[in-house]
């Protein structure tokens, strides 16, 4: 029986996408390797967003053909869908596979035995696709208890320094019957889901759609048992009233939202093409906070974008400082050919770049540790990770925050506890009174 191995590069989508493609491939009869080294099939299920993860691609590809020479590679995802000569070149490569087409893989390998052909190349229009390859990816962040289900991808937005839509294609959302199922069957599983997408806040929104992403929550929490929702990443714009209520009344969804700034100034985002001004995305935090007061609040956050002037910088600094951030992706901007940002005039030397990506981060890290110092005291509702023997139980709060617990814990259970430190990055449970002491 000949053995696969999927090895996913970037987002939670892309793992998502990996995971269907294990699911078909074993449909196909083929087996899982646990080694890439021992497979006779390897596929790479690529990210494009920046030039170091096409660059970390390639030398993957390189390795595999070093290591394992007779393995059949098929590269596949985002890198694919828009480079593929540029893929297909590279040693050892047999197919490249566009997203237009990674829903016929499992049919392509399993119908073409290996006769030496190299280079072979599926890509087509990515704007026509309009079917919705995902599975649950259940080693979500190592822990393997808290799983990541995509129920969107696609976007429609075209942001100025982004590849994504034309590696992607337009929105398009996951039936709601078929979510429901999946959060049904993982909820015998685990307590806690995570549901993502590219464009999460765009579930629903495709013509003819009763429903939107608040409605299809409302559904998962009366028709599952599942214990704990968690959203990933939201457009401001998207974290509604209506959306923001619902996470606020309902206990089974974590007090957590993502929503991307990008950044602060109002004349880089118009530069950027987001659709939201300073305010309006203020306005959308604050609603949350005040729902929510001890919720995590985070956001993706690019600096150095081309003509961002010292001026800009500081403006996007001092409106990151006046809000309630609790963490902060930050992103050093990256050229991405194809992209209208690429060909702007006025890019920004690397050194400022990086220089800029220090003083947010460490911005960032003063607002992590005033939020982790404030829970001190608190009792917080955690669902218990998987640990090594060497380590103590292991956990993730509701608003997300990391928690050292006293004691080792059973990993895959919400349990409460109550916060008695801070550590370097994270949280530290209060040790429990020993029942001598209780005695005394």
């Amino acid at each position: 029986m000949e053995k696969f191995f999927v090895q996913n590069f970037g987002c939670r989508a892309t793992q998502a996408d990996g995971a269907a493609l294990e699911s078909l491939l074993s449909a196909k009869g083929l087996e899982a390797a646990a080694e890439r080294s021992h497979a006779d099939l390897v596929v790479l299920n690529t990210c494009t967003v920046t030039s170091a993860a096409d660059d970390d691609v390639r030398q993957t590809v390189r390795r595999v053909h070093r290591e394992n020479p007779c393995a059949r590679i098929l590269v596949t995802g985002c890198y694919a869908q828009r480079a593929p000569e540029e893929l297909a070149a590279l040693p050892g490569v047999e197919w490249v596979v566009g997203n237009s087409h990674k829903t016929q893989i499992a049919d392509l390998v399993s119908a073409a035995p290996y006769h030496g052909n190299i280079g072979n190349i599926l890509v087509g229009d990515i704007f026509a696709q309009h079917e919705f390859l995902s599975a649950p990816v259940e080693d979500a962040a190592g822990d393997r208890t808290r799983p990541n289900l995509k129920i969107q991808d696609g976007c429609n937005n075209r942001c100025s320094f982004c590849i994504i839509p034309f590696v992607r294609g337009r929105s398009r959302s996951a039936p709601a019957g078929q979510v429901v199922e999946q959060v049904r069957n993982l909820s015998r599983r685990y307590r806690e889901v995570v549901l993502s997408g590219i464009n999460l806040g765009r579930w629903g929104r495709e013509p003819g759609s009763g429903m939107r992403l608040a409605g299809l929550i409302r559904r998962l929490l009366d028709e599952t048992e599942i214990e704990r929702l968690r959203l990933s990443s939201v457009e401001p714009m998207d974290f509604s009233d209506d959306l923001l209520g619902l996470m606020a009344a309902s206990p089974r969804i974590a007090r957590h939202v993502h929503a991307p700034l990008q950044t602060g100034s109002d004349r880089i985002l118009r530069r950027m093409h987001r659709k939201y001004r300073p305010r309006h995305y203020a306005d959308r935090i604050f609603q949350a906070r005040r729902l929510m007061p001890d919720c995590a609040v985070g956001a993706d956050v690019m600096v150095g974008f081309p003509g961002e002037t010292e001026a800009d910088f500081e403006e996007s600094r001092r409106f990151i400082e006046g809000l309630p951030f609790t963490y902060l992706h930050v992103f050093t901007y990256s050229e991405r050919p194809g992209t209208p940002a690429a060909e702007m005039p006025d890019q920004v030397p690397m050194p400022v770049r990086k220089e800029r990506n220090r003083i947010l981060r460490e911005l960032a890290a003063s607002k992590n540790l005033a939020f982790r110092r404030a829970m001190l005291g608190r009792t917080l509702s955690v669902v218990t990770l998987n640990a090594t023997l060497s380590e103590s139980g292991k956990a993730l709060s509701s608003n997300y925050l990391r928690v050292d617990l006293a004691r080792a814990a059973e990993p895959n259970r919400l349990i409460d506890v109550e916060i008695g430190g801070v550590t370097e990055c994270g949280l530290r449970e209060t040790a429990p009174v020993p029942a001598l002491a209780i005695l005394v």
